[in-house]
Order: C-alpha cells, then sequence, then structure tokens
C-alpha cells in the first residue's frame, strides 16, 4: 500500500493512493498515519480490505477538492530520525574518507520533517547547504537487541523517500557534532509516500536520483550501501529502542555538491531540487532564504 496524508500543515488527513492513481479517503476508517496504526496489524489489514473491495471514496467524493492539494509527510507524530552517515561506498569514495568499521549515527530531530514539495529554507550564514537523496525505513514493530537480519526485516513496516538536507560548514567546521548542520528547519523534507514493506520485496535493488535545477547530480543504488538496510535496523536496535512509527535514515550515494570540485555548487535560494526512489515517489522543493 502507498499511505500518504494530505492537507495544509498540522491538518493533514490519512489517504492511500491506489494502483490507478487515485487519492483515497481513509479518515473514515483510521484517524492518522502514525506509529500506533503501523504497529496495529488489524487496522492495516482493515485499510487493505476496503481498498481491494473498492470500499474507499476517493478525495472528490469525501468532499474535498484534490486539485492542488499539500501533500504533507506521510507520518505523524514521528518519535525518533535516526540517521546514518557515510553509508554508500561511492559516497565514501568521492569525499575521501575511509569507509566506517560500523555505522555512523546521528539524529534529526522530528520537527526537521516536512512535506515532500514544502519550502526548503536556507539557514541564515548557510554558504555550504547540500543535498542528499536518502532512503528512509519507517519502523513498525518495537525493537530492541534485534539478532538477525531476518528479524529486523521483520519490524520495518515501511519505506519513503527522505532528503537529508544538510549544511556542511555547521556540520564540519563549526566544532562539536554534526548535528547543528543537520538540524536546521525544514531540513528533512519526508515521502511523499510511505511505501508498506510488502511493496519493496529488496531494499538493496532501488535506484536513486536527485536534480538540481534539473541538472542530474546524483543517480546511484542502494546496491552501494555499505551496511544494508537490515544490518542498519539491527545494529541500531543494540544502542537504543526503536519504536513503531521511529525513522531510519539510511545515507546518500556519490553526487553530493561536498564530493565536487571548487568551487561546489551549494544550494541558494531561488534552486529548486527534485528527487524520486524507485517506487517510492519523487519530491521537488524551492529553497528560498531563512
Amino acid at each position: 500500500m502507498k499511505l500518504l496524508r494530505v492537507g495544509t500543515a498540522g491538518s493533514e488527513r490519512p489517504a492511500l493512493l491506489d494502483a490507478e492513481g487515485t487519492l483515497r479517503d481513509l479518515s473514515g476508517i483510521v484517524p492518522d498515519i502514525d506509529g500506533p496504526l503501523l504497529a496495529d496489524d488489524a487496522a492495516l489489514g482493515r485499510i487493505r480490505s476496503a481498498a481491494e473491495a473498492g470500499k474507499l471514496p476517493a478525495l472528490d467524493e469525501a468532499g474535498v477538492d484534490a486539485s492542488g492539494l499539500r501533500v504533507g509527510p506521510p507520518l505523524a507524530r514521528i518519535g525518533k530520525v535516526v540517521c546514518i552517515g557515510l553509508n554508500y561506498h561511492d559516497h565514501a569514495r568521492e569525499t575521501g574518507a575511509e569507509p566506517p568499521a560500523e555505522p555512523v549515527i546521528f539524529f534529526k530531530a522530528a520537527d526537521t520533517v516536512i512535506g515532500p514539495n514544502d519550502t526548503v529554507l536556507v539557514p541564515r550564514g548557510s554558504v555550504k547547504t547540500d543535498w542528499e537523496v536518502e532512503l528512509a525505513v519507517v519502523i513498525g514493530r518495537t525493537a530492541r537487541y534485534l539478532e538477525s537480519h531476518e528479524e529486523a526485516l521483520a519490524h520495518v513496516a515501511g519505506y519513503a523517500v527522505a532528503h537529508d538536507v544538510s549544511e556542511r560548514e555547521f556540520q564540519i567546521e563549526r566544532g562539536g557534532t554534526w548535528d547543528k548542520g543537520k538540524n536546521c528547519e525544514t531540513f528533512n523534507p519526508l515521502g511523499p509516500w510511505l511505501v508498506t514493506a510488502d511493496e519493496v520485496p529488496d531494499p538493496q535493488n532501488l535506484s536513486l536520483k536527485l536534480w538540481v535545477n534539473g541538472e542530474l547530480k546524483q543517480d546511484g543504488t542502494t546496491a552501494e550501501q555499505i551496511f544494508p538496510v537490515a544490518e542498519v535496523v539491527r545494529y541500531v536496535s543494540q544502542f537504543m529502542t526503536l519504536y513503531p512509527g521511529d525513522v531510519i535514515n539510511t545515507g546518500t550515494p556519490a553526487g553530493v555538491a561536498l564530493g565536487q570540485p571548487e568551487p561546489k555548487p551549494y544550494l541558494k535560494a531561488g534552486d529548486v531540487v527534485e528527487l524520486e526512489i524507485e517506487g517510492l515517489g519523487r519530491q521537488r522543493q524551492e529553497l528560498k532564504d531563512a
């Protein structure tokens, strides 16, 4: 299933994108798309059954004008956003970094998450705002000390497109941890959809692409991940409890501005970034000054 949330920020309603591309209203079945829903097999089953039986009204039939309707983040009330750094062989090569012996973990605050087509703000004083297309993993079952890759994948509810926007000067040159270059306002567009795990049989066989002002900058594949999705979920669960509705951004392939020759083409107000992952949808953001 492709689950999403549509409407103005803070007032989104749950929906489903059916196989014909029609938006179907879920508000008569579930209150929202969030961690409790993802952990509730019965509720997910009701959605699936209603969709298969053709019983979900189109948004237009539910009194909602779907034309031009904003798509919000596909997940409400995210608990935490765990991020994996330097997780692609080609990205490590382009930045001159040694591939890590263990996954590099950092965090983004949940309030950095915005809709897939919302405006991204260039922070005040920024001269090195960068792009990163990433596969996001959404947790569906509470995970503690997972022992195997099979067990890890069984705790995944689904996948989404994430844009891990980064300010490299803040991240690398200003001391301390990476977090202050990762947590600026609007720095984690997510969506458009949460695609349930049954529609993604192999998360290590997905293409990722990103364009800036129409120019292809990133063209990679999750096959290049140093630590595959199953290992990332298993590994993270050794250090923290993962709850339904938590998100893991699993790293970016080569092609970021940081890895390019001087003068590096960092983002500025007026730029347009578009990104997509095979089967998971497409994002588009215009950048403006904060």
